[in-house]
């Protein structure tokens, strides 16, 4: 399965590759693996400290890998759990579509319109140069902003379906922000992985 046989959207965006399928799973299996998912996950909050203020982490994070690498980011470091039989199910899905190799996923868990992830680059030295960066969404929809460092008027938002897989490529990481912010509407959980490969 490559990336021409599902539905598509390609942004056509400067110093980026950005590329949405909305319907990478079907509902039933996005169903089943969201609720699988939020009950057997040992999720966990962090305290994640800006502008010299210490606070709890708006979501509930897990990191899952091949080896014990630990992942450190935002001042947080994380001790991965070996890959799941659901975990390592999607991540060879996920592998066949992107043409990429991952070794790593971060789970969020949002678990309302509180929960939110601000404004950040992934671009941590040990996931390379220009990462590859694979999102899959579980749940309730949410919005996905994502902006130029420079250019003002580069600046969209997008939002993220159940089920639906956001890749992000090239120099993205270098010249583009994103971010997932928070909402005073009334919304349920959303679980998003993000598959990286961490060297």
């Amino acid at each position: 399965m490559d990336l021409f046989s599902t539905k598509k959207t390609i942004f056509n965006l400067p110093q980026a590759e950005l590329i949405y399928l909305p319907y990478f799973f079907n509902q039933t299996k996005a169903d089943t693996y969201f609720k699988v998912l939020l009950n057997d996950v040992n999720w966990q909050q962090d305290y994640i400290t800006l502008f010299g203020k210490t606070h709890k982490q708006p979501r509930l994070t897990a990191l899952f890998a091949e080896n014990n690498t630990s992942y450190t980011y935002s001042g947080i470091t994380m001790n991965p759990q070996p890959f799941n039989e659901l975990l390592m199910h999607i991540k060879n899905r996920v592998e066949l579509t992107t043409s990429h190799k991952f070794n790593s996923v971060l789970l969020n868990l949002y678990r309302n319109g509180n929960d939110s992830n601000g404004w950040h680059r992934d671009n941590e030295k040990e996931l390379g140069k220009n990462p590859v960066i694979a999102s899959i969404s579980f749940g309730a929809k949410r919005v996905f902003k994502f902006k130029h460092r420079k250019l003002k008027d580069e600046n969209y938002k997008l939002e993220l379906e159940h089920g639906s897989l956001l890749i992000m490529k090239g120099e993205m990481q270098h010249n583009w922000l994103h971010q997932i912010p928070k909402t005073q509407k009334e919304i349920e959980k959303r679980i998003n992985l993000t598959f990286r490969f961490i060297a």
